[in-house]
């Protein structure tokens, strides 16, 4: 990501807090619609990231296309189109991320949206078939949005059916995998915290689980805990917190001692 680019989010972030909490679910939504028009006119596209177009003239345009979307959601695609981008492509990047923080916000404090994401991730991750049918770049994106809202109807939470249909509709050439836990990540630094994605044998019990989250708070402050329950480790556990990975599972552990016997 260019510096233009993360100025520009720094911006919209900082507009998005501005508003205080008037976010809502359809301003979201016709944030990621928007996102969906611009994404599908590579005339458009190039319109609104020109990093020489006058921005009362983007500004115009916005007006034009999109005048009649929801109001907040109209006000943060003007600051989004009023930014300079250091790649055109990087406007839909800084459109759904800022989708993404508002659905954060709009949110039940009861909710959690990055525990659905993930409960989501693991269903599709362990279902080819359901993999296949949301990631597959020959599905149709309107067909995609329909099979997610009829799986999750009911079962999760409007911002979590919405952003899933938008990642599925929109991927830019991004896993399904990869989508679901950039979204999380967003939503878990929207509510000013780290996601901890631990790999262990079997399920660790609930006092193991805020024992970790107690342990690892102390380095990464408030910590939201995924389990990843997989054999192949044998025992101990594997720890990702962004890009920084703690690995003391007896797989590892094994795999080290033999490579010290062999040398």
């Amino acid at each position: 990501m260019g510096s233009a680019t993360r100025e520009a989010i720094a911006s919209a972030k900082a507009a998005l807090a501005a508003r205080g909490g008037s976010a809502t679910l359809a301003a979201a939504e016709a944030l990621f619609s928007a996102g969906h028009i611009i994404g599908d006119s590579a005339q458009l596209q190039t319109a609104l990231a020109d990093t020489s177009a006058d921005v009362d003239a983007k500004n115009t345009l916005v007006q034009s296309v999109f005048g009649g979307l929801e109001a907040d959601a109209l006000e943060l695609l003007s600051e989004l189109v009023s930014s300079r981008w250091s790649e055109p492509s990087d406007l839909l990047a800084g459109i759904e991320e800022i989708a993404i923080r508002v659905a954060a916000l709009s949110v039940d404090s009861t909710v959690d949206i990055s525990a659905e994401l993930f409960a989501f991730g693991s269903a599709v991750s362990s279902n080819a078939e359901l993999e296949l049918a949301v990631a597959s770049k020959l599905g149709d994106p309107a067909g995609k949005a329909s099979l997610i809202d009829a799986l999750l109807k009911g079962k999760a939470s409007g911002q979590t059916i919405a952003i899933i249909q938008h990642l599925v509709r929109q991927p830019r050439g991004r896993r399904i995998g990869a989508l679901l836990r950039f979204a999380a990540g967003v939503i878990a630094d929207q509510h000013e915290r780290v996601i901890a994605t631990v790999t262990v044998a079997a399920p660790l019990s609930d006092a193991q689980v805020k024992r970790l989250q107690a342990g690892l708070a102390k380095k990464y402050g408030a910590v939201r805990v995924n389990q990843v329950v997989d054999a192949s480790v044998i025992g101990g556990m594997r720890i990702a917190v962004g890009d920084v990975v703690i690995d003391d599972s007896v797989a590892t552990r094994m795999k080290e001692l033999k490579l010290q016997l062999a040398g």
